[in-house]
């Protein structure tokens, strides 16, 4: 008891340390990370709208927040510099005919104040800039222009970072396992891949890269070595209509890297399945693709997919998701190479063969006859 708890601990760790090793997860995210970098990170400082776009929204809203209030802050600093140096301020004591550069500014407090009204175009009439001094004037024009360089900027990273076609792709699900079984005679890969939403993917294209490591001739090991996998869809895989679920199959023929795997030994192949769906969204004419990945223990041999699509009595056509990944097993030939070997041996027995030891011998006939 204690040896076979003992094995399967050992099995499911063994499980468990295989499953991480993935490129790819199953939402799409890639598990890749960058060492050694020797370019300095100052360099992500150029490209600063898709740096901002990539942060998470933690990190966004904090330079969102710290953006306004870092500007207010410093520019209420330079108006309290103004009033100091026009001394304007109660500690000075200013005669009754003087005239300040901005009014009513008594400390650092209404100096903040008024850099908020001022940037955000409040205007509480309050506080107000005279023409008593240029220096306050120009102060005014920049802070203006730049406050409204920081809200476009901040405000549009907002607005691009919630309408970003990656939020789209989450409303696009593959089916838990892939199966291997027979399709139209040919033995074939399927995966199912539905579309949660009613509007469409416009131009929908859908492909396939092989992930594993390689030994080239010369002893080169090559480590996550792309390999292309073409899958297709009954009506073609390009420009799908793409409103009902959709069983996409790789046909598993002599050109094809799942050739020379067989049921029993599809566990001990050491490979990731990438498979990608790219297309337009209709709402907002902006690209999207979906990732997802399989391993060989995700890769089922001998099975089919549940049907999911009914029609109702009201003529209306039904998808139950309940059965979306749920598979059923049918009678698979344990290899393609077997299947493909039953195919011709089928054909030779149609056509028949010759017998190489028969000889024809010509016989003469005469008329001729003895008594």
């Amino acid at each position: 008891m204690l040896s076979s708890l003992r094995e399967r601990c050992r099995s499911h760790l063994r499980e468990r340390g295989r499953r991480r090793a993935r490129l790819v997860s199953k939402d799409g995210r890639c598990n890749i990370e960058f060492g050694n970098v020797e370019r300095s990170r100052f360099v992500f400082l150029i490209d600063i709208w898709t740096t901002i776009l990539d942060l998470r929204w933690r990190y966004k809203m904090t330079i969102f927040i710290s953006a306004f209030l870092g500007s207010w802050f410093l520019f209420g600093l330079l108006w309290y510099v103004v009033a100091y140096i026009h001394k304007d301020l109660p500690e000075f004591n200013p005669s009754i005919n003087h005239t300040p550069c901005v009014e009513n500014i008594n400390g650092l407090t209404s100096a903040f104040l008024f850099s908020l009204e001022t940037q955000v175009t409040i205007g509480y009439g309050f506080r107000c800039v005279t023409e008593q001094c240029a220096t306050a004037i120009f102060l005014l024009i920049f802070q203006s222009i730049l406050g409204v360089i920081i809200n476009s900027f901040m405000c549009g990273a907002i607005l691009a970072k919630i309408s970003r076609s990656k939020n789209r792709a989450k409303t696009i699900t593959f089916s838990r396992n892939a199966v291997i079984s027979k399709r139209g005679g040919k033995l074939c890969l399927l995966i199912r891949v539905a579309n949660l939403r009613k509007s469409l993917l416009i131009g929908s294209h859908i492909y396939g890269k092989l992930l594993r490591t390689t030994v080239t001739p010369e002893g080169e090991t090559i480590i996550l070595d792309q390999v292309n996998i073409d899958f297709l869809v009954d009506a073609g895989n390009e420009n799908l209509f793409f409103i009902s679920p959709l069983t996409i199959y790789h046909v598993i023929d002599k050109s094809s890297p799942f050739f020379h795997m067989a049921a029993e030994t599809l566990l001990q192949q050491d490979f990731e399945l990438v498979v990608f769906l790219d297309g337009t969204v209709e709402a907002t004419s902006a690209t999207c693709q979906v990732r997802t990945s399989y391993i060989p223990e995700e890769v089922l041999w001998g099975y089919r997919f549940a049907p999911i699509v009914s029609k109702t009595q009201e003529g209306k056509y039904r998808v139950d998701f309940q059965n979306f990944s749920k598979t059923v097993a049918v009678d698979t030939p344990h290899c393609a190479f077997c299947l493909y070997n039953e195919k011709e041996a089928k054909a030779k027995e149609k056509k028949g063969y010759d017998n190489p030891g028969f000889v024809l011998s010509e016989v003469n006939e005469t008329s001729d006859t003895k008594m």
